[in-house]
């Protein structure tokens, strides 16, 4: 498993192809995170789509999303599933926010949160608008994630 990025470092870069619902239309389109420079972003990586902690982590996200976007912050979710399940996730439990397909697990070994195979950790991270690394946390094992009220207090830093 490779280092994850140091904070204060510059975000690895990418491009992922997604999905996210609007007013119920799939819109599916590549995101790339240096096109959000301007804005704080929150890479929310997860295992698996409509699995019982990612399917809590994911919901509380997206009934929280006001909180992320009075802050100007985008939220992304990034597994490794395609973007057909995605949009299935998505539809059964009303995400808001985009999902990103990492399905060759590029961006999950850059940020070095694989675990060999199509394995990763849980993991966010929050980038500043300028594209540094501020803010991570990487599970050991998976089973609890960081929620709203944690990722909005390291939002409102950013600021201070």
């Amino acid at each position: 498993m490779s280092k994850t990025p140091d904070i204060g470092a510059p975000a690895p870069d990418f491009t992922l192809d997604a999905v996210r619902l609007t007013e119920g239309e799939a819109i599916r389109e590549p995101l790339t995170l240096s096109a959000q420079r301007g804005r704080p972003v929150v890479l929310a990586f997860y295992p698996g789509d409509d699995t019982a902690v990612c399917t809590k982590q994911l919901c509380s996200y997206s009934s929280g999303f006001e909180q992320f976007t009075d802050l100007d912050a985008v939220v992304w979710g990034i597994s490794p599933q395609g973007l057909d399940s995605h949009e299935r996730f998505a539809r059964k439990h009303g995400l808001r926010m985009p999902l990103l397909a990492d399905t060759e697990h590029r961006v999950v070994e850059s940020y070095g949160i694989g675990m060999g195979g199509k394995a990763l950790r849980r993991a966010v991270f929050i980038v500043d608008a300028e594209g540094v690394l501020r803010w991570k946390h990487v599970a050991l094992v998976g089973l609890t994630y960081r929620g709203v009220d944690t990722l909005t207090a390291q939002l409102r830093l950013l600021d201070a």
